[in-house]
């Protein structure tokens, strides 16, 4: 369960690798990036093994060695790491272990409890980059079609129970899931959805309902302080991400328990919002919200959570962001305000 202790004759190989990694990514930075068309993004194709991959995007993130096992990786899966500013700045992982052109539309499972956290469907608001926080904004006509691609996508995937923000949007998407879904697990009772408070999304207080400029207008400096250190900002009679930490954290505790309490190997779906699934995903690896980011969650998307070894021992990241339902490999979704 903790590879990164594993000692052969005096050497730590986990540790190893972990350091190998470092090493690989000094060397990038260390070369110029190659020409290329205004507009055009320089994409590289690293191919590799599952313990330099799982330390490449470990080390990328900033996580210590002890994240080595938290991190999935399958046979010819796809992750898709993202340099906004170049080799020198932030790192954002956009996806992990996409395995869909496999035919196998979720990494297999072995035992213990299993989430997939959701991001609900495009709202109108999402489209023209407004701040909805936790105003209760629907689903657009795109929304509502990739709740039903993420249905379709869900399909032939056993559930036990289900799980979403109170929202509108969330709860739209939750529904058309469970809906759609072919056959409940196990011969029981089409699945109930169960509205967590705690799931919200964060509330932007008074930049809510607001653009861009419209909030740089107001509050001078304080988007580019959002944008640059979110930890670091109090929205305006609303909340911090240190509060949204906390409370999604003890929804996501709640949440674990009730699907293990329900039975040891159980499957639940989970639907919330962006601040939130990037909270709780920064958890799983003990970070705060200065990590917030690190991990991209696009509108349908869905990520997959693993607790082979029971809750007492840490859960696995074991697919992040899968887009394919809606897509492809690369995700498309807007990139809207919260």
């Amino acid at each position: 369960h903790y590879p990164h202790n594993l000692e052969l004759e005096g050497r730590y190989p986990v540790r190893e690798v972990w350091e190998q990694a470092q090493q690989m990514w000094q060397h990038l930075r260390a070369q110029p990036l190659p020409e290329h068309p205004a507009g055009d993004i320089p994409t590289f194709l690293i191919v590799g093994h599952s313990g330099i991959n799982r330390s490449l995007i470990g080390t990328a993130l900033g996580l210590s060695y002890e994240a080595y096992a938290r991190i999935g990786q399958n046979n010819c899966a796809i992750s898709v790491l993202n340099f906004p500013n170049g080799w020198d700045g932030s790192v954002q992982l956009e996806s992990l272990n996409l395995t869909a052109h496999l035919g196998t539309c979720l990494p297999p499972k072995t035992t213990g409890v299993r989430l997939l956290l959701v991001r609900h469907g495009e709202t109108e608001w999402n489209r023209q980059q407004r701040f909805q926080g936790q105003r209760d904004i629907p689903l657009n006509e795109n929304g509502q079609r990739q709740a039903s691609q993420a249905a379709a996508f869900l399909k032939d995937i056993p559930l036990d129970l289900a799980f979403s923000s109170p929202l509108k949007r969330p709860w739209e998407t939750a529904m058309a899931i469970l809906d759609g879904h072919s056959s409940p697990k196990d011969g029981q009772a089409a699945l109930g959805l169960e509205a967590i408070a705690d799931l919200q999304e964060i509330s932007h207080g008074e930049w809510e309902g607001l653009y861009e400029h419209e909030i740089e207008a107001s509050y001078p400096g304080q988007l580019a302080a959002w944008q640059s250190d979110p930890a670091s900002v109090q929205m305006p009679d609303g909340e911090n991400l240190g509060q949204v930490w906390e409370r999604s954290h003890l929804a996501w505790q709640d949440i674990v328990r009730k699907t293990e309490n329900h039975d040891p190997n159980a499957d639940a779906l989970v639907v919330a919002h962006d601040a939130v699934n990037k909270a709780i995903i920064s958890q799983l690896f003990d970070l705060d919200s200065t990590a917030f980011w690190h991990f991209k969650q696009g509108n349908g998307a869905v990520t997959v959570i693993d607790y082979p070894f029971g809750l007492a021992e840490y859960p696995i990241l074991r697919s992040l962001n899968i887009t394919s339902h809606i897509g492809g490999v690369i995700d498309c979704t807007a990139a809207g305000a919260l």
